[in-house]
């Protein structure tokens, strides 16, 4: 199985983060990959069409899944990742969102919108990455069990 990873890329803390969750997911589901566009974004950097490139791999990488994994922290959930759960909606792959961030809002702390794109929602407070990824398992493994 195949989860794209979407969330905030551009800081050291966010690329750290999702390098983390994924490797703890990773250590915990056998047969499922992770995509981190963080990663894939080396290939296109310095090219002159390098935001095309990565706007078009993205968008590719989210076709070729069978999940997306979105993180959805701060005051309003990251641009590009709140349009990658809208193309993964559209084209009917399934959004597992998760929220660590406490702060309230809307709709469980998030736009209705992305909010309600999301199949399953964990908002998960919680101050350690191995609980989180320890949540997450199910919730992949029974996504990874419907794909296979």
């Amino acid at each position: 199985m195949q989860v794209y990873f979407a969330g905030a890329l551009f800081g050291l803390a966010e690329k750290r983060f999702n390098r983390q969750l994924t490797d703890a997911l990773s250590g915990r589901l056998d047969g499922v990959d992770f995509i981190l566009p963080q990663e894939r974004a080396q290939q296109f950097l310095g090219r002159e069409d390098w935001s095309q490139c990565m706007f078009a791999d993205c968008l590719a990488m989210i076709d070729a899944s069978d999940a997306v994994l979105a993180v959805l922290d701060g005051p309003d959930a990251d641009s590009g990742t709140s349009l990658e759960l809208g193309y993964a909606h559209a084209r009917g792959v399934p959004v597992v969102g998760v929220r660590t961030d406490f702060r309230g809002g809307e709709d469980r702390g998030l736009n209705l919108m992305l909010a309600n794109v999301c199949r399953t929602l964990l908002l998960e407070p919680v101050d350690a990455l191995d609980t989180l990824a320890d949540r997450l398992v199910p919730v992949l493994a029974e996504l990874r069990t419907r794909s296979g």
